[in-house]
């Protein structure tokens, strides 16, 4: 998951338009989640920019739909969204300022280091990166 400078994270979605059928629809359902699709010039690929909330969302809502072929979006959703650096693990505890450590780790596949220095840096104001 790669963070531009307005800080939401964008994926790179790979042959987006040849893995999945009923594309128009899932673009919706993914627009419909607040997040933002675009074709990459004129290359095959495509980039979803989300927080990781709508990220959530789209994954959870791409499971519970029907469509096979769109279930390989949710496991490269799944694996990106796991990639997330401090500053977005940050951004992610002070939307819950009462998250735990393990809670943090369990959300967002992080190490017990990782939560400890965000919780760390939520509680005592260090901004040492």
């Amino acid at each position: 998951m790669k963070t531009p400078k307005d800080h939401i994270p964008y994926i790179t979605l790979p042959s987006f338009i040849r893995r999945v059928l009923k594309a128009y629809a899932l673009k919706i359902l993914i627009r419909e989640q607040g997040c933002e699709i675009n074709r990459i010039g004129r290359s095959r690929n495509w980039q979803l920019k989300a927080t990781f909330e709508q990220l959530e969302q789209t994954i959870n809502v791409i499971e519970q739909s029907e469509e096979t072929s769109w279930h390989w979006l949710a496991v490269h959703l799944s694996k990106q969204s796991k990639n997330l650096g401090f500053n977005m693990l940050l951004t992610i505890a002070q939307k819950k300022p009462d998250i735990t450590v393990s809670e943090l780790m369990h959300r967002t596949d992080c190490t017990i280091a990782e939560a400890r220095r965000v919780i760390d840096t939520l509680e005592f104001g260090e901004n040492s990166p």
